[in-house]
């Protein structure tokens, strides 16, 4: 007897039997938004730190020379064109040219950390402090705050379809260093200097590295709960 129209063919019962037990999966936040919320992370910890410092003597040291406040702003730019090249990364049509959407902010900060170094004169209300000490304590900070701000970038992450996880890891190492370096400038009466450029290069580095290594197998996890 010939198939009637309203009779399912064995194609769409097939169909029926593979999405029978299906799992509806949640849509992926747009990038733009995604990076915001990592952002508003990263601001509601800096309001913290805020009520914490000393504001009135850190705008005093960074108005005293130009190239403090132009390595907190190369800082800032970082952070924030990092976490949205990450987010962007995340996507399967993604081009890896996001990857050198922060590289200029990156060598405004680098560049005008070494500029403090060619300085003749101290910057008033520093303090003097031996350069061992002062690199201790400013990559302990670094690598504390990176921590815990690549590791929420990393879980943000894990439900997308990144082609290049690797990569997309370490942009959100570079992002959190960024992030974890103008953090840094609440509890820094320090002068530009030779140290100050060594360790947050190092810093840096060091952030990008372990977040790619870390963090690129978490990053495309489709079997995440929603």
């Amino acid at each position: 007897m010939p198939q009637t129209t309203n009779d399912p063919g064995p194609h769409d019962a097939l169909i029926g039997r593979l999405a029978a037990d299906l799992t509806p999966v949640r849509r992926l936040s747009p990038p733009h938004r995604q990076a915001l919320a990592w952002l508003a992370a990263v601001a509601a910890a800096a309001i913290v730190l805020a009520a914490l410092a000393d504001i009135a003597t850190m705008a005093a040291r960074l108005a005293a020379a130009s190239d403090l406040w132009l390595a907190v702003v190369g800082e800032v730019a970082t952070m924030v064109l990092a976490a949205f090249a990450a987010f962007a990364l995340g996507r399967p049509d993604a081009s890896r040219a996001w990857a050198l959407a922060p590289l200029p902010a990156l060598v405004l900060w680098l560049a005008a950390t070494g500029a403090g170094c060619l300085r003749d004169w101290v910057v008033p209300g520093t303090a003097d402090i031996p350069p061992m000490e002062e690199a201790r304590e400013c990559l302990t900070f670094i690598l504390a705050v990176s921590i815990p701000l690549s590791a929420l970038m990393i879980f943000m992450l894990r439900r997308s379809l990144s082609l290049q996880p690797g990569l997309t890891a370490a942009m959100a190492g570079l992002a959190a260093a960024a992030a974890a370096a103008t953090l840094l400038n609440f509890f820094h009466p320090f002068d530009a200097t030779a140290t100050d450029l060594a360790v947050h290069t190092g810093a840096v580095l060091l952030v990008v590295v372990a977040s790619r290594r870390l963090g690129a197998k978490r990053i495309g996890n489709i079997s995440a709960p929603v």
